[in-house]
């Protein structure tokens, strides 16, 4: 249906009743706001990228012309540009510092001192009841580390890291290895990236754990893998 032809039957609906100027451009706005029109129209956030990139468009251009060198016109342009990149790549930064910050490949999840994954749970639970997000968030990763270890499906290996949780876990549990990134990802964030601790994170923390618990690991072929705390003798893998 063309916009005549609807335009045509909204007019002959009122028979052969004269329509003044003012009526008929209402019937006709009236019309053309009808969803058929409507579908192809595009979203406000593609119009403010045709326009930021038309708009980009004319700085290169203007940029590019001798003319607009010789009146500093072009040095604007040129500044403005450096600008934005510049913004484009701090933004990089602030969304990727907490990957990027060394301290997440070098500082150990775990400390020296004995502890079991359930003083870990425990020690989650309470910082969660306290709103202390960030801390029941570490200690709930700290609580994967160690149940991991209790059950021998990692190393008793001090000094590893929450990278390094990562990926040793990915490989022995690979159903879940883009959850342990993701939830690795969660602790970096809040440690190292300076962002607040949330109930939802902790909840995705909180729920990997709980998978891990229930998934059947890879068998590892590493000889020295012992159970945490454990003799010589090493201790069932399950």
């Amino acid at each position: 249906m063309t916009v005549l032809t609807a335009l045509s039957s909204s007019m002959s609906a009122v028979s052969l009743d004269p329509v003044g100027r003012d009526e008929a451009r209402e019937m006709a706005r009236r019309e053309l706001e009808k969803q058929i029109y409507q579908r192809d129209k595009p979203s406000w956030l593609e119009r403010a990228w045709d326009d930021f990139s038309e708009w980009l468009q004319d700085l290169f251009s203007q940029t590019a012309q001798p003319q607009a060198q010789g009146s500093g016109g072009g040095w604007v342009s040129i500044a403005v540009i450096v600008l934005i990149v510049l913004i484009a790549i701090a933004l990089v930064a602030w969304l990727m510092r907490g990957r990027w910050n060394p301290r997440s490949r070098a500082d150990p999840l775990l400390d020296d001192e004995p502890s079991t994954a359930l003083d870990h749970r425990d020690a989650a639970e309470r910082h969660a009841a306290a709103g202390q997000w960030a801390e029941a968030i570490r200690e709930r990763l700290r609580a994967i580390a160690r149940d991991l270890e209790e059950r021998a499906v990692l190393s008793a290996r001090p000094g590893r890291t929450a990278d390094e949780l990562a990926a040793e876990a990915g490989e022995a549990v690979p159903e879940l290895a883009d959850d342990l990134r993701a939830g690795v990802r969660i602790f970096d964030d809040v440690w190292y990236g300076d962002r607040p601790g949330t109930a939802d994170g902790y909840a995705r923390v909180r729920d990997l754990d709980d998978r891990l618990r229930a998934a059947r690991p890879k068998p590892l072929e590493d000889d020295d893998l012992t159970l945490a705390g454990a003799g010589e003798d090493g201790g069932p893998r399950w």
